[in-house]
C-alpha cells in the first residue's frame, strides 16, 4: 500500500472512531504552501493529503503532528512548522529533519527530507542529540502515511 493510500485508511479510522481520536481540521492549500516555506521544504504526497485532511491527529493516545491553526495562536502554524522551527535552535538538529511526533525520551520522530523516494515520499527517522554517534537517526518507516497508519492503530488496541 502507498503512503497516500495509507493516509486514505488512515482518515477513515480517525473519522470511524471518535471516542478515541481527535484531529485539527484540515488546512487549506494556501496554508500548506505556507508551512512548506516557512520550513523551506516541500512536502511529501501522504504527508500534504494528511495536513489537507487532518491537520494533526490523535488516536488512543498516539499524537501525529501535521499542521495547525489555534484561535489563540491566530495565523501562527502549530505542529510540524513549530516543533521543527524550535528543534532547528539545537544546533546538532539536522535541518533536512521535519519533526511529526515526540517519542516521549527525548526523541524526535522526523521525516528526513534528504531521502526522497521515487514517489517523492521521506522515510521516518528517530532523532535525539546521540544519534550521530551511533550513525545517524535510525530509520523506523518508508513513509509517512505507513508509520502514521501503523502507529494510530497501535494506539487504538
Amino acid at each position: 500500500m502507498s503512503g497516500v493510500d495509507s493516509v486514505r485508511e488512515l482518515v477513515e479510522l480517525i473519522e470511524s472512531n471518535p471516542d478515541e481520536c481527535n484531529f485539527t481540521g484540515g488546512l487549506s492549500e494556501e496554508d500548506i504552501t505556507r508551512a512548506e516555506a516557512e520550513l523551506s521544504t516541500t512536502f511529501p504526497p501522504s504527508y500534504r493529503l494528511f495536513i489537507a485532511e487532518l491537520g494533526s491527529c490523535e488516536a488512543g493516545g498516539v499524537e501525529i503532528m501535521g499542521v495547525n491553526r489555534t484561535p489563540k495562536g491566530g495565523e501562527r502554524l502549530r505542529g510540524t512548522v513549530s516543533a521543527t522551527l524550535e528543534a532547528r535552535e539545537d544546533e546538532r538538529f539536522p535541518s533536512h529533519l521535519l519533526v511529526i511526533e515526540y517519542d516521549g525520551m527525548g526523541g524526535l520522530i522526523s521525516l528526513d527530507n534528504s531521502q526522497r523516494n521515487e514517489d517523492g515520499e521521506y522515510p521516518v527517522v528517530a532523532w535525539d542529540p546521540g544519534s550521530e554517534a551511533r550513525g545517524g537517526p535510525e530509520r523506523l518507516g518508508e513513509d509517512f502515511g505507513t508509520y502514521a497508519l501503523h502507529r494510530c492503530r497501535v494506539g487504538l488496541r
